[in-house]
């Protein structure tokens, strides 16, 4: 992770820049990346937390040629740092909707594209880990900006009501249509084979979704039973984040008639027949 150090403006491509933010965690691994996209005109993809030093780097690479601020979904460790972005820049702050106390100038969705001098970035619909989750495509180098639809060296947690793994595995199906060559994720290093990575990802989504099924026929019937089951090769300190990807699972499989059941703290049963 040494080219990825915090505060420190590394480059990816050609076109492309990153700043990682000082926030590592169980849910942010080494730490949010922001991505400065052009060189005469930039945009900046995922601000990351309203940080100060943090900001203060992302300006300062980017100077008076930062026009947009595009963030990919509004979880704390990817929208906060808007705000103080456009304060420091002008900027105009581009993102799916207003909420989780981030306010865009403008909403854009699914094939809106942010057009420059350089390159052109279109934006792509991908709900699931959040309802209002965007990918940039930037056509020039084919790069997709996945934020946490896509993450390096880790899965993505999807958290009902918002997250919703229908919605998160369609959107992953959908992907394989478009023409990208590499994955820039919201944490982690470049991912430089795609079609690999995106199967990785639905593979690992069937096998656990089978597995919860068969704990669930077994007669395991609560969430935190379906953990323990299914996730023990997962360490014990993510099994509280993990009991939210089990649900949202359940949810899918209650949707489609194969079990019963409500919530995160429900009971659940096998679908009757």
């Amino acid at each position: 992770m040494a080219d990825v150090a915090t505060g420190v403006a590394r480059a990816v491509s050609p076109l492309v820049r990153r700043v990682r933010a000082p926030n590592p965690g169980i849910m942010t691994g080494p730490g949010t990346n922001t991505y400065l996209v052009g060189i005469d005109e930039v945009a900046v993809i995922d601000p990351g937390p309203d940080d100060a030093g943090h900001l203060d780097a992302v300006a300062a690479c980017g100077g008076d040629r930062i026009c947009w601020i595009l963030v990919t979904h509004t979880h704390s460790d990817h929208s906060p740092g808007a705000a103080a972005l456009r304060e420091r820049t002008g900027a105009e702050v581009l993102g799916f909707d207003a909420r989780d106390d981030f306010t865009p100038d403008r909403s854009i969705g699914h094939g809106d594209c942010v057009e420059a001098t350089e390159f052109r970035l279109r934006a792509v619909h991908t709900p699931g880990h959040a309802s209002n989750h965007l990918c940039y495509l930037l056509e020039n180098e084919r790069m997709l900006f996945s934020g946490d639809h896509i993450m390096q060296g880790s899965t993505v947690v999807i958290a009902p009501p918002d997250g919703d793994m229908a919605a998160y595995l369609a959107s992953l199906r959908a992907l394989r249509d478009l023409p990208i060559g590499s994955i820039a994720p919201g944490h982690g290093l470049l991912i430089e084979d795609p079609s690999a990575k995106i199967d990785e990802y639905l593979t690992h989504r069937s096998e656990r979704e089978r597995a919860i099924l068969d704990a669930v026929e077994a007669g395991v019937d609560t969430v935190d039973g379906v953990v323990a089951r299914v996730y023990a090769d997962v360490r014990e300190e993510l099994h509280p984040v993990a009991r939210h990807s089990v649900c949202a699972h359940l949810l899918k499989l209650r949707d489609e008639g194969r079990v019963q059941g409500a919530d995160l703290d429900g009971r659940w049963l096998p679908a009757p027949g």
